[in-house]
């Protein structure tokens, strides 16, 4: 009971030293300060309230493992167990508490997990002998300062262009970085091609802040590059030259170089859009055709020529017409003429029939010859070609070729065939037909006004047709115009014989109108 009572009356001021007693060893270097009052560290008969004790000193740690991050909030197989698990202290003011086996330790468990090159790398080379190994640097810069081509100028985020690979390997996205994206022939350039001396901030992203000496124009156009180049190559254009000056290249046009037509290298400047503006040395017509060259030439070979006659005027060119020399037709200057259509208009000196026939060549004539396939049709006209004068030559009966000299009548021609020399008169054809001259057919009965009966019937033409006539017949139907030496009266009882004679026999008598 003394005892018992000595120690209570002692109380506190017994109980550290009490503790002290008891403790199984001095605590490491780092907690020799709280080896004092063992109530800095422990609970009395309670374990499981130690860990809370660690975790007021050690915030950082606490930190973690609420916030899930660095090696105790990452490692979830350490989450359920105590400090004390794995950091068992009084083990002497040296002991190494921590327990960090670095060759078996995982550093995915940590908040810089090791990729690419820096798998291989050392411990020591992140971490140094005197920082703790939770403080070790985790920003590229801090560890790639050397490393760095570009002198701090693009700020300490290497990893946004480079990756834990390989140093050199770039993966920069230029158009989601800085929205401005690389297309074409820029993909192929180097940083430092854009970025001189490192300046990475303000760089133009205008044409001109690069491509100023490539530009041939030497500023003349403005420096929106783009508006005619594109950035595959420099060299090629884009310009839309049809919509944006109404003056469309193809053919030749579309090969040929800008300055060709823009001598003075600056495009804004007006040209001349007619033909000859830039052909005039080519126009072998020397102007005598006017400047719409493009009505006849095209812009795929100057020699070529579209001009339809046919399709292109009113006027269709058929043959020897065809073959004919624009100039034979057209007088100059050409594009001011505006030659008549008709034949004679050109054939006036070839008209051999010296107008007699009218205007209308073609009626006869056609454009393969002019002499050849000559197309007439007599029967159309006053006089139509039948029997022997459908197969006579035109020169048997027109002498020249003024045809309407030629006469209609058939002594015209045939005055050397007339038997009856003129006897019957010129109208041949009262007994004649153009079969056969010698096919003749004359009614006398019929035709005339004085009827052939009795003997007269059987009297030859010339018996009573003696004296020529120059047109029609008129002979006396008297009878004493043909009887008169038959008359033994002597002309007593007057001219009408048929009184008392009839034709079949003059000699016999009748009485008539007893």
């Amino acid at each position: 009971m003394f005892v018992s009572m000595l120690i209570l009356r002692a109380g506190n001021v017994g109980a550290v030293s009490l503790e002290t007693l008891v403790m199984p060893g001095p605590v490491i270097e780092g907690h020799a300060e709280f080896e004092s009052d063992c109530s800095d560290c422990h609970v009395a008969f309670s374990r499981n309230k130690q860990s809370a004790l660690c975790l007021d000193c050690h915030e950082d740690v606490a930190n973690d493992l609420q916030t899930g991050r660095g090696y105790h909030g990452l490692a979830t197989a350490i989450k359920t167990e105590t400090c004390a698990a794995c950091h068992s202290d009084h083990k002497g003011r040296s002991a190494d508490i921590i327990n960090l086996d670095i060759t078996r330790f995982d550093h995915q468990f940590t908040d810089f997990g090791l990729s690419g090159a820096h798998v291989e790398a050392d411990c020591q080379d992140c971490h140094a002998d005197d920082v703790i190994y939770r403080e070790a640097p985790s920003a590229c810069f801090d560890c790639h300062t050397e490393d760095d081509q570009h002198d701090g100028n693009l700020g300490k985020e290497c990893q946004s262009c480079h990756g834990t690979d390989d140093w050199i390997e770039v993966k920069f996205d230029h158009e989601v970085e800085t929205g401005y994206a690389l297309l074409g022939g820029h993909q192929q350039a180097t940083c430092t091609d854009c970025h001189a001396e490192q300046q990475y901030l303000d760089t133009p992203t205008d044409c001109n802040g690069c491509h100023r000496a490539d530009d041939t124009h030497k500023g003349l156009n403005g420096s929106d590059c783009a508006f005619c180049h594109v950035s595959r190559s420099w060299t090629e254009t884009i310009f839309d030259h049809a919509a944006e000056t109404a003056f469309e290249l193809f053919g030749q046009h579309d090969q040929i170089a800008c300055t060709d037509c823009h001598s003075d290298n600056k495009f804004d400047t007006a040209v001349d859009t007619d033909c000859v503006a830039c052909h005039r040395k080519d126009d072998e017509h020397q102007g005598d055709y006017g400047n719409d060259c493009g009505a006849c030439h095209t812009a795929n070979h100057w020699p070529e020529i579209i001009f339809l006659h046919d399709r292109d005027t009113e006027f269709s060119l058929l043959g020897l017409h065809r073959e004919t020399g624009c100039v034979d037709c057209h007088v100059t200057p050409m594009h001011e003429s505006n030659p008549a259509t008709d034949c004679l208009s050109c054939h006036q000196s070839e008209d051999l029939h010296e107008g007699q026939l009218g205007e209308l060549c073609g009626d006869c004539h056609n454009e393969h010859s002019w002499t050849d396939e000559v197309r007439f049709d007599h029967g159309l006209s006053v006089f139509p070609l039948i029997g022997g004068h459908a197969d006579t030559e035109c020169s048997g009966c027109h002498e020249t070729p003024r045809f309407k000299d030629a006469l209609g009548r058939c002594v015209d021609c045939h005055s050397a065939d007339d038997t009856h020399e003129k006897t019957l008169g010129s109208a041949c054809d009262d007994c004649h037909n153009p079969v056969d001259w010698l096919f003749w057919d004359f009614e006398h009965n019929s035709r005339s006004q004085f009827e052939l009966d009795g003997a007269h019937s059987r009297l030859v033409c010339a018996e009573c047709h003696k004296r020529p006539v120059k047109n029609e017949i008129n002979l006396s139907h008297s009878c004493a115009s043909c009887h008169r030496a038959d008359d033994v009266h002597r002309g007593e009882f007057g001219n009408d014989c048929r009184r008392c004679h009839s034709t079949e026999n003059f000699h016999s008598v009748e009485r008539v109108g007893r």
